[in-house]
């Protein structure tokens, strides 16, 4: 074996073991105990070795946070496998795949999605982002779904939602979706927005327990959130 391919085998195992010890600090501690220092000191090296695979905590934690999406959208495609190629069916079960997720990796989902740069869940080309627009699009295509008018989407938005659109176009045509590309227009685009926002509203007041009173039945006000949000765009998740 040449030196050049040992070198590299060598350092795929110490990023391996860096982004490994990293996680393990995440899910014990939560995203503040994620620093160089701390790994290097687990790892029994020291702190300016690391730069050697990361130029910054936040190279390191920008690549762990693509490590959480990953795996998240690979339990949500795992739950949704077993399902009939139906759109809305898939969606909601991915909407409550998220809730339970979210809330049994409570310190992942601080770092991903509850942190001031904690986009990277949420970005249409990152692997939740595309699973959830994936179903979305099938919504799209096999449903005619009551819908706001572009009329009703306030002016002071509209360049805002344009640009949102594209992404989301290109995002749907590349994960295979097939859809009148007339449905998305923009109120189906504002009222995408508008589903996201109490998804993620719901399950970050659940996760960080700031309901103003406490449920009993939580489930039971979360499946509830969602039989709403299908109603008011004439689907039925029953």
């Amino acid at each position: 074996m040449s030196n050049t391919g040992r070198r590299g085998r060598e350092r795929a195992a110490t990023d391996q073991d860096i982004r490994r010890t990293a996680r393990a600090l995440l899910v014990e501690q939560g995203p503040e105990a994620v620093t160089l220092r701390a790994i290097a000191r687990e790892l029994g090296i020291t702190a300016p070795a690391l730069y050697r695979y990361y130029g910054s905590r936040d190279d390191l934690v920008e690549h762990l946070r693509a490590d959480v999406v990953a795996d998240l959208a690979a339990e949500l495609a795992e739950d949704i496998s077993q399902l009939p190629d139906e759109g809305a069916l898939q969606l909601f079960a991915i909407c409550k795949g998220f809730r339970r997720w979210a809330l049994t990796h409570t310190k992942e989902f601080t770092l991903v999605f509850a942190s001031p740069a904690g986009d990277a869940g949420t970005r249409l080309d990152e692997p939740f982002g595309k699973i959830f627009l994936a179903a979305a699009g099938r919504v799209l295509a096999m449903h005619d779904l009551v819908t706001p008018s572009n009329d009703v989407v306030p002016a002071e938005l509209r360049d805002d939602l344009t640009s949102f659109r594209a992404e989301l176009l290109a995002v749907l045509e590349e994960s295979g979706a097939t859809f009148p590309l007339e449905k998305l227009d923009l109120g189906v685009t504002y009222l995408m927005i508008q589903f996201w926002a109490r998804l993620y509203g719901h399950v970050t007041l659940e996760v960080f327990g700031n309901y103003p009173i406490p449920f009993s039945k939580p489930d039971v006000l979360f499946d509830a959130m969602l039989a709403d949000l299908a109603r008011e765009i004439g689907l039925s998740i029953d």
